[in-house]
Order: C-alpha cells, then structure tokens, then sequence
C-alpha cells in the first residue's frame, strides 16, 4: 500500500460545517444505552450512581482532547495516521481491529433496540425482516455521501428532544432525599462503575474517521466537547431521576428503567407513552448506525483499496447474519459487555498509547519542518 495511494485530502465539496461536530459526537453518544443504563451502575455505588456517570463524561472530554491532538499530528484519518505511525503491516493491523470495532457498534446497537421492541411492543417481530429493512435504509443513506450522513444525525438530535421533559412528568412520583448521603462507597467500587458506564459513551472514536470532512476541522474543538457536554448533562439527569422514581431494589429489578419510568406518563390523547418513546427512538439510534456503518466502510476503504459502496454491502450482509446468530437477551448482554469491556481498555490504553506514538513520529517532525 503505497502512500500516494491512501486518500488524505477530502474534496471541500463533501465537507461540512466544524459547527456540526457538535451534533455528531452527541448524536452517536445517544443510543439504547441511555434506556437501560443506570441498572449495572446502582447494582455496583447504589445512590452514588450519578459520581461514575460524571468521571466517565470526565474523561472523554480527556479522550477527545488527546483524540484533536493526534489528528493535528496526523494528516488524514485513523488509517493513514496508523500507516503514518506503525507502518503498512503493523499500522493495517490495528486499522483492521478499529474497523470491526466500529462495524461491531452498529450491530449491537441495531440489535438491542430490535430487542427492546420484541419485549415492549411486537412479540412475533421478525427480526430479519426488519433488519433488512433497516440495512436497506442504511445502504441507502449512507451511498448518499457523508453529508446525507450528518443531516440524519443533526434530525435524530433535534426532534427526539423532546423526550427529555419526560421526565418531568414523574415528579410526583420522585424523592430526591435518597440520593444522599454522597460518596457512601468506596472509591474502587466507583472507578469499577465507571467502567460500566463506558460503553454510553463509546462512539466518539468515530471522531477519528470523520474529521478530514470537518472545515477548519482542527477549530472545532469546541464544538465536539460541546456535543460530549450535553450527552453527559443528559445522562446524568436521567441518573438523579431515576435515583429519585425508584428504591434501590426496583431499580435493580429493571432492565430498562427509563422506558418503566414512561409508563408512569399520563396524557389525554395517549395511553402508552412509552410506545412513543420506543418508537421515537428509532431516530435516535439512527445515527449511531449510520455513524458506525459509515466509519467502519470508509477505513475498509482506505485500507483494502476497493469501494465503500462494496465494503458497505458487505458489512450489511454480515449484520444481517449476525442479526440472525444473536438470538437470547443473554446473548445480548454478553456482546454488550464484551464490547463495553473492550472499549474501556481501548480508550484507557491504546488512545494515550497512539497520542505518544503519533506525536513522536509525526508531532516532533511537524515542529521541525
């Protein structure tokens, strides 16, 4: 692989404005994790659960600062920094483990929420049938460019929104009190929940592959620690809400506190809200796989040398497989925590071990020149 032959500059027309950064970090941060993740949380720090939410969103804001440096020593994406930095062999190598990372992402998260609407809604649900469905839907937004791409995640932040006064309508049911006393348990059961909390937040790494479509990319710092500012104030709302709605005992009986919340909503023209919210959702983890589907066929792209359109059919194929593989809650839950466990020690090790590579092999020879 030849370097001339690695695309590292991106037609301006295909770009879009820094600004929108905002909406893509955010957009692939809010996914089905936000129906059922406070549960693994309290089962571990209880009424200190909103503590391991605030360091987890600490600490991307860290990631994505060391994220900003690296793509300022580099020149291109994820994979030409890997070539840049490691070589062809060593360099594809890790390019290959981020690209079924990303591509691992949009599987599960497509999967869960199909989970979600077999227990909540539609029993007899044909999980391939829809699955192609959505592949269809996919193929077809994500063949439409980059740009199409950014439009879904910038509609899937703005009209679900709404959801979030939601939880005003369970104030009546909430007491605040047992959110204290504050910092009750000890610190390695805290860092341990925060690890949990991870896999929430996991998606901002596609920022490693998008950022050549960025204007002035390298000024929208801002904005992309403006989109992980709101994914992180939203999480812990819905943490102290749900601290508030239900004891320590119910909310561990829950494997989807959010949308059991819902169900305490009343309105005069609707007697299932959270119906609505399930159904709404499916705007909101849009993105997420438009996002990742996206990531994951552009670095096939760069690092095999054949289309993304192809890389894409492909990659659809294989989530319509494991579609079909991936049966049982149980199963769901494992990959779950597998890929949550994986990510942790990805952006722990491998993103500060990169941010050191990157700026000895690239940094000190920018400085130079």
């Amino acid at each position: 692989m030849a370097v001339k032959e690695l695309q590292r500059q991106i037609n301006p027309k295909y770009k879009v404005s820094g600004s929108l950064a905002f909406f893509l970090i955010c957009s692939i941060q809010i996914g089905v994790g936000v129906l059922g993740f406070q549960t693994s949380i309290v089962e571990r720090v209880g009424n200190d659960s909103w503590i391991p939410v605030l360091l987890a969103g600490l600490m991307i804001h860290f990631l994505i600062w060391m994220i900003y440096k690296i793509l300022k020593f580099g020149n291109g994406d994820l994979i030409t920094i890997h070539y840049d930095v490691f070589g062809r062999w060593i360099g594809g190598l890790f390019s290959f483990v981020w690209i079924i990372y990303f591509w691992t992402i949009g599987v599960i998260v497509l999967r869960t929420y199909l989970q979600v609407i077999q227990v909540w809604m539609f029993q007899e649900i044909n999980i391939i049938v829809v699955t192609l469905i959505f592949s269809l839907l996919l193929y077809y937004l994500i063949t439409g460019g980059f740009r199409v791409v950014v439009g879904v995640c910038f509609l899937g932040t703005v009209i679900p929104s709404y959801l979030i006064f939601s939880l005003f309508y369970t104030m009546d049911y909430t007491n605040f009190k047992r959110l204290l006393p504050v910092w009750n348990h000890s610190t390695t059961d805290i860092l341990l929940a925060t690890q949990e909390m991870t896999f929430s937040f996991i998606g901002f790494t596609v920022l490693l592959m998008y950022y050549p479509y960025l204007k002035k990319a390298n000024k929208t710092k801002l904005w992309g620690h403006g989109g992980n500012f709101l994914t992180l104030c939203l999480y812990i709302i819905i943490m102290v809400f749900s601290l508030a709605y239900y004891t320590k005992g119910h909310l561990l009986r829950q494997k989807w506190p959010t949308l059991t919340m819902w169900k305490s909503i009343e309105l005069p023209f609707v007697e299932r809200f959270e119906y609505i919210g399930i159904s709404s959702w499916a705007l909101i983890i849009l993105p997420n796989i438009c996002l990742a589907f996206w990531a994951a066929s552009r670095g096939a792209r760069q690092l095999f040398r054949f289309s993304q359109r192809k890389a894409l059919i492909i990659m659809l194929s294989l989530n319509l497989l494991a579609n079909y593989l991936i049966k049982t809650q149980k199963e769901i839950e494992t990959i779950n925590k597998l890929l949550s466990q994986f990510a942790f020690y990805l952006f722990l090790i491998y993103i500060p071990f990169l941010f050191i590579f990157s700026y000895l092999r690239l940094g000190r020879r920018k400085q130079h020149d």
